[in-house]
């Protein structure tokens, strides 16, 4: 049996924030978290179809998107580079979100995330 939880759930189990918490801060990561594919389409730099082409191709074959739109030649590696970084940049993370909704302050999630990494640590030994 498995003992890996996510955050929220963990979260959720000591009664800090609720379902509905949780489900409020993921819309909000994927509001702000945009795939490279979106941004290049942004930068004019793809079109849809362009973006379903690599996207058929990455199921196929599992591979990621940035590098099989290099191969494929819809984009140079410096573009994919650039949009690397713009990703990088504006990541929003689980926790980060649930503080920006207001259910959790910054310093209460650091200390969670230190427990949750030493019960993570712990339950895979």
């Amino acid at each position: 049996m498995s003992t890996f939880i996510r955050f929220g759930k963990y979260l959720e189990g000591k009664g800090l924030i609720t379902a509905d918490a949780i489900i409020s801060a993921r819309l909000l990561q994927r509001g702000n978290n945009r795939k490279i594919g979106k941004l290049a389409r942004d930068k004019g730099w793809l079109t849809e179809d362009d973006i379903l082409r690599i996207l058929v191709i990455q199921e196929e074959t599992g591979g990621k998107f940035g590098d099989i739109a290099i191969r494929e030649k819809y984009l140079t590696n410096e573009q994919v580079q650039e949009l690397l970084k713009i990703q990088s940049d504006s990541y929003m993370y689980f926790g980060e979100a649930l503080v920006r909704i207001g259910v959790i302050a910054d310093e209460e999630v650091k200390r969670q995330l230190q427990e949750y990494d030493r019960f993570i640590a712990e339950a895979g030994t």
